[in-house]
């Protein structure tokens, strides 16, 4: 039977003061449906971007490992859904069951993302491109109807232009009425000189495109982006290989790309969420970005400006200690102008790279950083617990961890084990109980309620999330 009143994670959740919300969960789009619906939905484009999308995998399965590594095509992964376990399969698959569960996996309110719908929003065909997400939009919200008060898909957003992407967003919250985004963050393109010069090679190298948007429709971005089978990860016989660190790494491109990019100063109140990665490469950018500016703002970089460089003490000091090659070399003023032996700067609008967030104190990197940007964070992470050591991370920060069961998938044998999982950091005082709080409810209830304050209307958590959104004063005054 789906609920029996007995898991662990049913008794755990008993015991707690506040709801769980899942950021991050996932369902397993079933192919048969889902390809009748999007013919049905987005005619045949649809159907043949579907067919398309949806082979990749099985086309990098099908080839032999020879193959793979001639082709230099990365290993996909196998046997990656849950099948010994007919209970969380059938829940992963069918919304309802997964609504009728929530109880047993301790879980009150769950947000659920793609499986098959991962990368649709990163076809390459325009007209597509298009259409596959319409269809995707269009049929997930369908499926999902009805079950609002506890469980929510989340629309996919074509970032390739910002006309393709306000269009999807307006239809997606306005017509369809989702609350949650999952946008591209890492777009391929060509790369314009080969395109020109070398056509026939332009289509095999691309570079990735980091995008940001802005927030008129109330929406609070969320990025699932992985880069998997790309650069580093590109092992032709090793899946993990290519999986360990995917999501890390192309979340650490897109933070950074939409901190230096101004981002987060141009739109103080907009929210950013990173799924997937875990918080660590988060600890660690953030740590980067401060020690960075440290050595390389406007002001700091002037203790290297060749100008800069005494020539007749240098010289004094080559004349005293080096041989007679380099003295003469120093004389002539050979190879002094930097490590790149150049006083060229490439043309750059501003030697500042920080200019566009305009840094003028570290503290400013902490406000512009630490208050938007989410990170969602797997239960059998240990790592999470970096999220809240304020003793580790600069000027005593404590980075949002958002608690992602990411149950459908194949790092999740059990769903009803991820909330007690999640919990033992707490038991091995690794977090405190209020740091279990934010990481498991509060961070994702200020995530969507500072963009959008009627997110959780309707559902079972909105008084609990009203309170935990309200001034100190008003909280404590409703109790």
């Amino acid at each position: 039977m789906p609920t029996n009143g007995s898991t662990e994670a049913r008794k755990l959740r008993s015991r707690l003061t506040h709801p769980i919300i899942d950021a991050d969960g996932h369902w397993l789009e079933y192919g048969p449906v889902m390809r009748d619906e999007f013919r049905r939905i987005g005619g045949d484009a649809a159907g043949e971007a579907l067919a398309a999308a949806t082979d990749r995998v099985p086309s990098a399965l099908r080839m032999s490992l020879p193959e793979r590594r001639r082709r230099r095509v990365g290993m996909e992964a196998f046997w990656s859904s849950p099948s010994e376990n007919v209970l969380d399969r059938a829940t992963a698959m069918l919304p309802r069951l997964m609504y009728e569960r929530l109880d047993d996996l301790g879980i009150d309110f769950c947000v659920v993302y793609p499986t098959a719908g991962l990368g649709f929003h990163r076809t390459q065909d325009t007209r597509l491109r298009r259409a596959i997400c319409r269809a995707y939009n269009v049929f997930a919200a369908d499926q999902f109807r009805g079950l609002e008060d506890r469980v929510i898909p989340a629309a996919i957003i074509p970032m390739y232009t910002p006309e393709e992407a306000i269009e999807e967003l307006e239809f997606a919250a306005k017509q369809l009425g989702y609350k949650v985004m999952m946008v591209g963050g890492l777009m391929r393109r060509p790369i314009p000189a080969l395109a020109e010069e070398h056509p026939d090679v332009s289509k095999f190298i691309e570079w990735y495109d980091v995008v940001g948007i802005d927030r008129e429709l109330r929406v609070a971005p969320s990025f699932h982006n992985g880069a998997r089978s790309i650069l580093l990860r590109n092992s032709p016989s090793n899946f993990c290989y290519n999986h360990i660190g995917h999501f890390a790494s192309a979340g650490h491109a897109v933070a950074k790309a939409l901190f230096f990019g101004g981002v987060t100063r141009r739109f103080p109140d907009l929210n950013f969420a990173f799924l997937e990665g875990g918080v660590g490469w988060a600890c660690m950018l953030y740590a980067d970005l401060i020690g960075h500016w440290d050595k390389r703002n406007r002001k700091a970089i002037e203790s290297t400006n060749p100008d800069k460089l005494d020539l007749g003490a240098l010289l004094g000091y080559a004349q005293k200690y080096g041989r007679e090659a380099l003295v003469e070399a120093v004389r002539r003023g050979e190879g002094l102008e930097g490590d790149s032996n150049s006083k060229l700067t490439g043309g750059l609008e501003d030697l500042d790279d920080y200019f566009r967030c305009k840094i003028g104190a570290k503290s400013d990197i902490r406000d512009l950083f630490v208050p938007r940007f989410y990170f969602g964070c797997e239960a059998d992470d240990p790592v999470n617990a970096w999220a809240f050591n304020r003793k580790a991370n600069p000027m005593g920060a404590r980075l949002n961890a958002l608690f992602s069961s990411d149950i459908g998938h194949f790092d999740v044998p059990d769903m009803t084990e991820v909330v007690p999982e999640a919990y033992e950091l707490v038991e091995h005082e690794l977090i405190t109980s209020d740091d279990f709080r934010d990481f498991m409810f509060t961070n994702a209830v200020r995530f969507w309620g500072e963009v959008n304050p009627d997110f959780f209307k309707g559902t079972v958590v909105e008084k609990a999330a009203a309170r935990a959104l309200a001034p100190p004063a008003a909280a404590a005054a409703a109790g």
